[in-house]
C-alpha cells in the first residue's frame, strides 16, 4: 500500500510546483500563452519525465531491458496504456477545462478510479470488497467537492464538446492501469521498463500529433528556454518519481487499489500548497482532505490486517 501512497504525495508535490511553472512567463504573458499553456506544458511535463527515466535506466544498466520489452506483446499493450492515459486522457481533459472549466471537469474525471476498478474486475479478476467499495466512493465524493470548492466559476463554452472531453479522460485514465498491469503480467515487462515505455510513448505521441493539432509546437518551442519550463523540468522529477511508486503499487497490489490511493493527491497538493506558497486552506477544504486520504486508505487496505482482526 505504501507505494499507491508515496505516488499520490509526490504527485501532489508534482501538481503545485507544476502551477507555480505555469504562474511564470511565457505561460502568462499574453491570451495565446494561457490559452497553449496547459498542453504544452504537458508535452513539456512527459517529454521531462521520458529524459529523467531514460537517465534513471541508463544508470542503472537497464535501457536494454526497454528496447527488449518493445518488441514484445506485452510491451505493445503499454503503449495502448500509455496513449489512452497520456495524449488522449490528458488532451481531453484540456478540452474539457477550456469549454466547461476547471470546477465541472474535476468532478467528471473524478470518476476514473471507479471506471478503473470496474475494469480491473473484468479484465484482471481483481477483487474489491464492498466496504472497499463505499470507501472509494466516499474518496471520490471528497476529490470532487475539492474540484468545486477550489476552481471557482469560469466561462463555458461547448458544453458539448467539453462533456467528451472529460468522458476521453476519464476513459483514457480508468484505462491506462488496467492496460499496463496487464502488461506487467509478462515476466519481460516489469513496472521500470512499463514506465519508460509509458512516458516516451506519451511524450512522442504528444509532441508529432498533439501539440500540431492545437497549433501549440511555436509556442511550445518559443517556452522552452526558459525558467519555467526549468521549474516544469523540476516538477517532472517529482512525477516520474510518483509514477515509480505507481507503476510498482499496480504491480504490487494491483490497478484498482494503486489508483484509489493516488487519488490522494488532490489532499496532499493541499499540504504542499500551504508548505510552498503558504496558501491557507479553509475548514471545508481540510475537512475534504481528511476524507480523500481516509477513504483512499481504507479503499486500498485489507481491513482486517488494518484494524488487527484475525480471518476466521
Amino acid at each position: 500500500m505504501r507505494f499507491g501512497l508515496f505516488s499520490g504525495i509526490l504527485w501532489g508535490l508534482d501538481t503545485v510546483v507544476l502551477g507555480i511553472a505555469l504562474s511564470m512567463a511565457p505561460f502568462i504573458d499574453t491570451p495565446e500563452a494561457i490559452a497553449f499553456a496547459a498542453v504544452a506544458s504537458s508535452f513539456l511535463h512527459d517529454a521531462a519525465c521520458a529524459i529523467w527515466l531514460a537517465i534513471y535506466m541508463g544508470v542503472r544498466g537497464r535501457l536494454k531491458d526497454t528496447l527488449a520489452a518493445l518488441k514484445t506483446r506485452s510491451g505493445l499493450v503499454v503503449i495502448a496504456g500509455a496513449l489512452l492515459g497520456g495524449p488522449i486522457g490528458m488532451t481531453g481533459y484540456v478540452i474539457a477545462i477550456n469549454n466547461i472549466g476547471a470546477a465541472y471537469t474535476a468532478i467528471i474525471s473524478a470518476f476514473y478510479p471507479a471506471l478503473g476498478a470496474f475494469l480491473s474486475y473484468v479484465l484482471l479478476k481483481e477483487k474489491m470488497s464492498t466496504k472497499q467499495i463505499a470507501s472509494l466512493i466516499v474518496a471520490l465524493f471528497g476529490v470532487m467537492a475539492m474540484g468545486y470548492i477550489s476552481a471557482g466559476d469560469s466561462e463555458m463554452g461547448n458544453t458539448t464538446i467539453g462533456l467528451v472531453g472529460a468522458i476521453l479522460a476519464v476513459i483514457g485514465w480508468g484505462s491506462e492501469a488496467v492496460l499496463c498491469a496487464w502488461g506487467m503480467k509478462d515476466d519481460a515487462v516489469d513496472n521500470e521498463t512499463a514506465l519508460q515505455i509509458r512516458e516516451t510513448a506519451s511524450a512522442l505521441v504528444y509532441g508529432i500529433a498533439v501539440l500540431p493539432l492545437f497549433g501549440a509546437w511555436g509556442f511550445t518551442a518559443h517556452a522552452i528556454p526558459n525558467f519555467a519550463t526549468g521549474i516544469v523540468a523540476l516538477s517532472a522529477l517529482a512525477g516520474t518519481a510518483s509514477y515509480l511508486f505507481y507503476y510498482k503499487g499496480i504491480s504490487v497490489i494491483g490497478a484498482a487499489k494503486a489508483m484509489a490511493l493516488n487519488i490522494s493527491y488532490s489532499a496532499w497538493a493541499v499540504a504542499f500548497g500551504f508548505i510552498l506558497q503558504g496558501t491557507v486552506p479553509t475548514p471545508a477544504t481540510v475537512f475534504f482532505c481528511i476524507l480523500i486520504l481516509v477513504g483512499t486508505i481504507l479503499a486500498a487496505s485489507d481491513w482486517n490486517e488494518l484494524f488487527g482482526r484475525k480471518n476466521s
